[in-house]
């Protein structure tokens, strides 16, 4: 069987310096906001382009609290617009909500499935406060129109690179384009821990100092709190085990580029859609890191159904849009077709730095041998 992310193969590959470093962490007899944790932020703010950097429990909580903290700041308040993308991850838009804050559904651009700065510029209006820019699949939105809007209607941007650390825009990171943003440490992520975590960054210290301070209680200062906040702070461990993977994100990221061309090149069957053009080179692919190959194909089922007959595992992401949701049921009587459409046909194929290219030409012979 070909599995679709194969985490315990990655982790094998640096078993002996991630042992090393749990065992640092057990040695240290400090387990919460220690010096691990410390060297992360400063090491992921560093390979992000940022100056600051605020762990927490997960990716989830970096989005909420940000939005959070730019309401105790005084640059948000309930009832505001916040633009975010249709076909999103549900995390996406939670995040939102959970602020009291009012999510504005937009279709995404047709290739990129990621945020369309025309559909994002017919979308504001005077209650517009603030846009979440997601970075799906591991591709960067496209940074540069959406900063310009923001900057024209004096908007907010959250970044949400939960599936893209370490994609590039001119040299630029995910997560240095926008006011700041939320990065999840899940384990199936290109940059995983080995249990939940997630972090934000930010180039402003004020943000920076109200986020880490809601994570930590609402305090600032031991037994003095500032806000009514939560507990939300990036494990000791979780960050010890980060700093090892994170030296290798790189070279993890250059084996899934590797993967997705040759998916690209090889990839003949017509009733398969590519995100990526067959003649693709790294250049081309620097603002994408793969966290997902993601193709669509209109007889999903059988498709499926094909590969996994030919031992290949594939997964859907995702199959229910926000708004279709039962969490969201005001929002089910929305159409959003392009939307609808991206969730009933993507699939996507397995790929991850573990992969041998043995198994890349097996996916790809089966998918070609695809007949509908």
């Amino acid at each position: 069987m070909i599995p679709f992310l194969d985490l315990k193969a990655i982790n094998q590959q640096h078993r002996q310096a991630l042992i090393d470093s749990a065992t640092r962490v057990i040695d240290s007899g400090w387990y919460v906001l220690g010096q691990e944790v410390k060297a992360f932020e400063q090491e992921f703010a560093s390979y992000c382009g940022a100056q600051h950097c605020v762990g927490m429990a997960n990716g989830l909580d970096a989005l909420v609290l940000t939005l959070r903290a730019w309401k105790e700041l005084g640059k948000l308040k309930e009832g505001d617009e916040v633009i975010v993308p249709a076909n999103t991850y549900i995390a996406s838009v939670l995040a939102i909500t959970e602020n009291r804050l009012k999510p504005v559904l937009v279709e995404p651009d047709a290739q990129s499935y990621n945020l369309c700065p025309q559909k994002v510029r017919q979308a504001i209006t005077p209650k517009t406060k603030a846009i979440v820019a997601v970075h799906l699949y591991g591709q960067l939105a496209p940074m540069k129109a959406i900063m310009e809007l923001a900057d024209e209607h004096a908007l907010l941007v959250l970044e949400d690179s939960a599936q893209a650390h370490g994609a590039t825009i001119d040299g630029k990171r995910a997560g240095n384009w926008g006011h700041a943003s939320g990065f999840s440490f899940y384990p199936g992520k290109n940059l995983g821990a080995l249990g939940d975590a997630g972090a934000m960054i930010t180039n402003d210290p004020e943000l920076a100092q109200t986020v880490r301070a809601l994570g930590n209680y609402g305090s600032h200062k031991k037994y003095e709190n500032l806000f009514q906040g939560l507990n939300s702070r990036l494990d000791e461990m979780q960050a010890a085990l980060l700093r090892v993977k994170l030296q290798h994100l790189n070279a993890e990221t250059l084996v899934r580029k590797q993967i997705a061309m040759a998916y690209a090149q090889g990839i003949t069957n017509p009733l398969v859609s590519l995100p990526i053009g067959r003649n693709a080179t790294l250049l081309d692919l620097e603002n994408h890191v793969f966290h997902l190959f993601v193709v669509r194909v209109r007889q999903r089922a059988a498709f499926q159904a094909q590969l996994k007959a030919a031992g290949i595992d594939t997964l859907i992401h995702y199959p229910i849009p926000p708004h279709q949701q039962q969490a969201y049921n005001s929002y089910n009587q929305l159409s959003l077709p392009l939307t609808e459409l991206i969730h009933q046909e993507v699939v996507s194929l397995p790929i991850g730095p573990a992969m041998s290219m043995k198994d890349v030409t097996a996916v790809i012979r089966s998918v070609n041998a695809f007949a509908a």
